[in-house]
């Protein structure tokens, strides 16, 4: 039998340390409190620690000083390796890390999300912070973490690593059908790879104990127009949109010993629109 704490204990990483990507992000932070929720020693990551400082101060301010930031670039693998040195030992890691692009409500620049016009730049840009990112930060935290003998990745993907973005929902009746807005390839290439990767880094480190999963989020309301909301909420069999802090819970228990038999699995939480 597998010595492992039972009941509420199980989700406890008191003693642990959580390192966080792309932690500047609109959920970075939520990941960050639910962690220290539950114990973790926290370090927030991104491009540079200045763009922390908030999220730092409202973080310490309720869980102390846990809470610590460090500049790196998950697209470079020796800010990655830097970072590692200055972290110390990370028991969790989040690939939180992603570029959304956002596009103006006039259309202003849509046309280069569109695949006939998608620039190759953009294309590269954005599948190396999404994708390569996470393989780069899995390589040097999971490898550690295969060493000691255990560890666990979470990648953070989306409903839209199933199913293909629908794009009514950006179709902007003023505008010609050259110009419409859509979801760009490169997020749905990018979270539908941090599946593949999942499932091959769970198998590749089964054996060390290293646990690899996935969340998959739904839309997150983020004052987003009333057109979009009602479009998408239509869409999506509860209702609405979900709220930052609505998948706290969810990385606690991928991140713990309470999903200790867990691995390799995409977790969609999405109102349920990925099931129609």
């Amino acid at each position: 039998m597998v010595n492992r704490p039972s009941g509420l204990g199980a989700f406890s990483l008191a003693g642990q340390t959580a390192l966080i990507t792309g932690a500047g992000g609109l959920l970075g932070g939520q990941h960050a409190a639910a962690l220290a929720e539950i114990g973790a020693r926290v370090v927030l990551t991104d491009l540079t620690a200045g763009m922390l400082e908030d999220t730092v101060a409202a973080l310490a301010a309720r869980y102390g000083d846990n809470i610590t930031a460090l500049a790196m670039d998950v697209t470079d693998e020796e800010s990655i390796a830097r970072a590692a040195r200055d972290a110390g030992r990370v028991d969790v890691l989040v690939n939180n890390a992603a570029v959304d692009a956002k596009f103006t409500a006039d259309g202003a620049a849509t046309e280069f999300s569109r695949v006939e016009h998608f620039p190759l730049t953009s294309w590269n840009a954005q599948i190396a912070v999404g994708l390569t990112g996470a393989f780069l930060c899995a390589k040097i935290f999971g490898t550690a973490m295969a060493e000691r003998g255990g560890g666990v990745i979470l990648n953070i993907a989306s409903d839209l690593s199933v199913i293909a973005p629908d794009q009514r929902l950006y179709r902007n009746p003023d505008l010609p059908e050259g110009l419409q807005p859509v979801k760009p390839v490169t997020y749905s290439v990018v979270k539908a790879g941090l599946i593949g990767l999942t499932r091959y880094l769970a198998g590749y480190w089964a054996a060390q104990n290293v646990r690899v999963n996935a969340l998959s989020p739904g839309g997150v309301f983020n004052d987003h127009p009333a057109e979009f909301v009602a479009k998408l909420t239509n869409l999506i069999p509860m209702g609405r949109m979900a709220e930052r802090d609505e998948y706290r819970a969810a990385v606690q228990f991928l991140c713990s010993p309470a999903s200790a038999y867990m691995t390799g699995q995409n977790i969609l939480i999405d109102g349920g629109r990925t099931v129609l």
